[in-house]
């Protein structure tokens, strides 16, 4: 089976440039399923239920979230819909929705999990122990968990937390993709971060005046997304269906 996560869409520039292209990376790579973080798929950042349903129809299987995950409420139907959105799993129990999806669609049906780091970000229940307690509740070899996060080591000690107990730990977050794909000695297929689906000429999808304006005064701003070029970052992880376990990884940077 062939899995490909896809890091933090930006914007509409992102959610268009991964309609472009996911139907060529699927046909190429022959890809089963497809993880999409789409906590910045509205303009400006967030998540929308106008922006869910565009990468739905564009080709994604599940979507994950991260720290912007609530930041619009007119978003909180589409998790309570529980039909393929999630949030953290370790945000405090009164968020809407949940916090892993089971994709039922092959013979052995796949589980994703969404934790949020604690580093750097708002307060929240350890992931390590979130993670422990729903592990116990899924009962599927193939468990693959986005964790979307700030610290490079945070994502790495959740790599060797979860190593032989699911398929794989996709980073989230920092929309820099890193070159440290890996496969555990358990079987865990691990990146600290996918990167960015969104522009190129950008500070992180946001257009530079702007990020830098905000940086130099340090006063509110309203962000705006950058323009084309974009590029789409990702990872394939080919897991054996049998073990659950990652076999290969193949790293994805397209323009």
């Amino acid at each position: 089976m062939r899995i490909l996560a896809i890091g933090d869409v930006v914007g509409k520039p992102g959610s268009e440039f991964f309609r472009a292209k996911i139907g060529g990376i699927r046909e190429e790579y022959q890809i089963d399923m497809v993880i999409v973080n789409g906590e910045n798929s509205a303009e400006g950042n967030g998540i929308t239920t106008p922006s869910a349903k565009f990468l739905f129809a564009s080709g994604a299987d599940v979507i994950t979230t991260g720290n912007h995950a609530l930041r619009r409420r007119e978003c909180y139907d589409i998790y309570e819909r529980r039909d393929g959105v999630i949030r953290p799993a370790n945000l405090h129990p009164d968020a809407p929705g949940a916090g892993w999806f089971l994709f039922d669609a092959f013979p052995r049906p796949v589980a994703v999990i969404n934790l949020l780091g604690q580093v750097y970000l708002d307060p929240v229940e350890s992931p390590f122990d979130c993670v422990d307690r729903l592990l116990e509740q899924i009962d599927t070899p193939i468990v693959l968990v986005d964790f979307h996060a700030e610290a490079t080591a945070e994502k790495i000690a959740m790599a060797y937390h979860l190593d032989g107990r699911v398929s794989a730990v996709f980073g989230t977050h920092t929309h820099v993709q890193t070159a440290d794909e890996r496969i555990f000695s358990g079987g865990t297929g691990y990146i600290t971060d996918l990167g960015m689906t969104g522009p190129i000429d950008s500070v992180l999808g946001v257009k530079p005046e702007i990020a830098l304006y905000k940086m130099r005064t340090h006063l509110p701003v309203r962000f705006e997304n950058g323009t084309d070029p974009c590029k789409l970052c990702g990872a394939i992880f080919e897991i054996d269906e049998k073990s659950g376990k990652t076999t290969k990884i193949i790293r994805l940077n397209i323009k």
